[in-house]
């Protein structure tokens, strides 16, 4: 064990995901003394590029796109100085599309014209129901927009609210609360009459943590579709990577220090005030702020003494759900893959399924337990942005399975073995990928020819990168209604405090929620009086 030593600094910061990074430098660049502790051997919690099949292939191990961050405030904020210190994006005019596994196909581009004309081809009528549905977000933007993005129990969030109820009536603004309530599905079903609108928009819920029946998800599809339309699907060119380095380069232009490897085992409380850590190696740094980006359970159960905390606060810790699991495969290929159409070629994130209805399923499998016997497949196509991520002649593709048990028990299509023990098996893992790569072969002709090398990574695997990533849950805790807004972490927490003085909580488990928004670490930096 190392000799323990003490250092003052103004911010501590256990943990390098997107709200940290976010949070640290803003602090920096105001004149704080911020240091970053990460776990892991690498910054940037869910933001890291591997070489996970073949030498200079680089692919992005977790999470990938950033239309969130670039459509927030953070990003308005910090993306010039991230750009100076070398973030650069590629993008497309199609962010996003789906594939029938009859072939059809349908592309939502970064033009709202462009866009209802090929709904209403797909079905008359369609293009003006989605027009009229953006067109309300855009109408309601003053409002929603606050409910989403900023902390709940502030001044301004209640003003937004008292201005909306002056300006249309008490009735009137409790209607809308309960039509933002409808879920996805329903509301795809009712508004559209074609099934390759539904296909579409419904598979982007799973990308909110929700699903298509999940109360509040029809608003939240909105909401995506706006948020693409006006950012695209920006990619980080060479590898998300180099989102944390860019980073890194602004924090220690500000002084911050970043450390790896720092693995912290307690925060510090003295008379009910956080006041530093101690790292499992036993070194100590103390901090008049102590920020921790992390899951409550992480926060209640490990990282604070029990003693230190109220009986009603750890019951509510014990209440707290993680959502599905999710897989990723990731292929290496010697040729771009050969879509039924050229108009496929450039799209940023598409969804393979059979509409609204089999994203339901495949959700309902998944929460019981089950390998969903028709997964929502999503497919990114880096390579096809962005050529840098491999040499020429290779080309990569990121899979993403949103919909997996944490803790599997058996195949709703009966064909899988799975184990006794509610656990992901290498076999298991490398089973359930063979029947994503089968599915994805009937569509694209070239792909099992053109593949070099694959790289899985069950719900088991991300939570051994990431222990925020609870059973393989990348959204730090379930999204519904319950566990979300006034209730995100708990109950008993408002915006980013915690019972203890100058200790802090801040990530995907807190509001706004998850992302790459960087949404909860600009609000406490903003709290600190650094934005």
């Amino acid at each position: 064990m190392r000799t323990a030593r003490i250092r003052q600094d103004d911010a501590l910061i256990v943990g390098s995901g997107i709200n940290s990074l976010v949070c640290a430098a803003l602090l920096a660049r105001s004149g704080r003394r911020v240091r970053v502790l990460e776990r892991e051997r690498v910054l940037g919690g869910c933001i890291r590029t591997d070489e996970l099949t073949l030498p200079g292939l680089r692919h992005d191990t977790l999470s990938t796109a950033h239309p969130l961050f670039v459509a927030g405030p953070a990003y308005a904020l910090l993306g010039k100085a991230l750009h100076e210190a070398g973030l650069a994006y590629c993008n497309t005019d199609s962010p996003t599309g789906v594939l029938l596994p009859d072939g059809r196909h349908l592309v939502l581009s970064t033009a709202r014209a462009a866009n209802c004309q090929r709904f209403d081809q797909a079905h008359p009528g369609d293009g003006a129901a989605y027009g009229a549905a953006l067109g309300e977000v855009e109408a309601r933007a003053p409002l929603l927009f606050p409910l989403l993005g900023n902390e709940l129990w502030r001044i301004g969030t209640a003003r937004a609210l008292a201005t909306a109820a002056c300006q249309q009536g008490p009735h009137a603004l409790c209607g809308f609360f309960g039509q933002a309530l409808t879920p996805a599905r329903a509301w795809l079903s009712q508004a559209f009459g074609s099934d390759l609108v539904g296909a579409l928009l419904a598979p982007w819920v799973l990308h909110c943590g929700l699903g298509p029946d999940a109360p509040l998800s029809a608003l939240m599809v909105k909401v995506v579709a706006f948020t693409l339309e006006a950012v695209g699907m920006p990619l980080v060119q060479g590898g998300n990577a180099n989102t944390v380095r860019a980073f890194e380069r602004l924090i220690r232009a500000a002084g911050g220090e970043l450390e790896t490897g720092a693995d912290v085992e307690r925060v510090l409380v003295e008379r009910g005030c956080a006041v530093g850590v101690r790292l499992a190696d036993g070194r100590e740094y103390r901090a008049r702020d102590v920020i921790c980006n992390v899951t409550p359970t992480q926060l209640y159960q490990r990282l604070l003494d029990p003693a230190q905390v109220p009986a009603g606060i750890a019951a509510q810790v014990r209440q707290w759900r993680y959502g599905k699991g999710n897989l990723q495969i990731h292929l290496a290929l010697s040729q771009p893959p050969r879509w039924p159409d050229a108009a496929l070629d450039r799209v940023g994130y598409l969804h393979l399924t059979s509409g609204a209805d089999a994203v339901s399923r495949a959700v309902n499998e998944a929460e019981r337990g089950l390998l969903p016997a028709e997964p929502t497949i999503c497919v990114a196509q880096p390579t096809a942005l962005d050529p840098s991520r491999a040499p020429e002649g290779r080309h990569i593709l990121w899979i993403q399975l949103p919909e997996c048990p944490r803790e599997p028990v058996g195949d709703a299509a009966g064909l899988i073995a799975v184990p006794a023990g509610a656990r992901w098996t290498t076999p298991l893992r490398e089973a359930y990928a063979e029947r994503v790569i089968e599915r994805l072969a009937r569509q694209v002709p070239n792909l099992r020819d053109s593949l070099l090398a694959r790289a899985v990574l069950s719900p088991t695997d991300l939570e051994g990168l990431n222990m925020n990533l609870v059973g393989g849950d990348p959204y730090g805790g379930d999204c519904s209604l319950d566990q979300s807004f006034l209730w995100r972490p708990l109950r008993a927490a408002r915006n980013h405090e915690t019972h203890l003085a100058h200790l802090w909580h801040i990530g995907a488990s807190t509001h706004p929620g998850p992302g790459l928004g960087g949404g909860s670490g600009l609000h406490l930096a903003k709290a600190l009086g650094a934005a």
